[in-house]
């Protein structure tokens, strides 16, 4: 009867050790995940610190500097607005964005990204 006995504990405690194992493979798969947001964070906010110390005036814009720059009227017009539409997007890019339609708006982490150079190129 003892020797039985001890056969189901060991049986129990290999069975517990299984589930220990398993719970353990999910605590990692979550720590993982969240250094990997972590890091992307990491990298966000000092892309967007560099920006606004690039961008940050000494003082207050005056009410000049807020108003709108007149355009000239004409079909001049329509290629100005393309031609802004490129500048916020290369700039975009360059600021560490994506502007592609795959991933449009996410954090470049990996250095350059072939479709949005072709999109730039067209």
């Amino acid at each position: 009867m003892e020797k039985k006995n001890l056969f189901t504990h060991i049986h129990e405690m290999e069975t517990q050790l299984g589930q220990l194992h398993s719970d353990l493979g999910e605590l990692k798969m979550i720590v993982k995940d969240l250094l990997e947001d972590n890091q992307r964070l990491t990298i966000e906010n000092e892309q967007l610190r560099k920006l606004l110390k690039r961008e940050a005036p000494a003082d207050l814009p005056t009410a000049s500097a807020l108003a709108p720059i007149a355009r000239p009227a004409g079909p001049a017009t329509g290629e100005d607005v393309v031609g802004e539409g490129y500048d916020n997007l290369a700039r975009l890019y360059h600021e560490g964005f994506h502007i592609c339609n795959v991933y449009y708006g996410h954090l470049r982490t990996e250095g350059d990204c072939l479709f949005c150079l072709s999109f730039l190129n067209k």
